[in-house]
């Protein structure tokens, strides 16, 4: 999944990804190449941050997005509060297949526009 996103954001916004980190090297950002906001973050965290008793990691992305798409992804469990960052205007996706990618990509689009204001 952290290709096609990459892939996507290329292609549809011209963005690279960044990789800031050298605790986290497989950590990256997509950043609004004019404003230079994030609007993405992808990285590997414990699945037990989201789903007690669990083991294991799992790709995430954290990303921006409205207060009414926030809500609606929360109450069918497609999401959960994001993961170190804030909770408010940020949500956090697993990235394991359980969501369909054009669902990410409306997400991602989102998450753009946001920050392009």
């Amino acid at each position: 999944m952290r290709d096609k996103i990459i892939a996507y954001a290329k292609r549809k916004y011209k963005t690279e990804p960044e990789y800031l980190w050298a605790k986290t090297p497989d950590a990256f950002i997509l950043r609004n190449p004019k404003n230079k906001k994030w609007y993405a973050l992808v990285m590997k965290v414990k699945k037990s941050m989201f789903i007690p008793d669990t083991e294991g990691f799992t790709d995430i992305i954290n990303i921006r997005c409205k207060p009414i798409t926030r809500e609606c992804l929360l109450s069918e469990g497609r999401c959960f509060p994001a993961y170190h960052m804030n909770k408010k205007n940020w949500i956090s996706i697993m990235l394991d297949n359980n969501i369909d990618f054009k669902i990410l990509c409306n997400i991602i689009d989102e998450s753009y526009d946001i920050v392009n204001r």
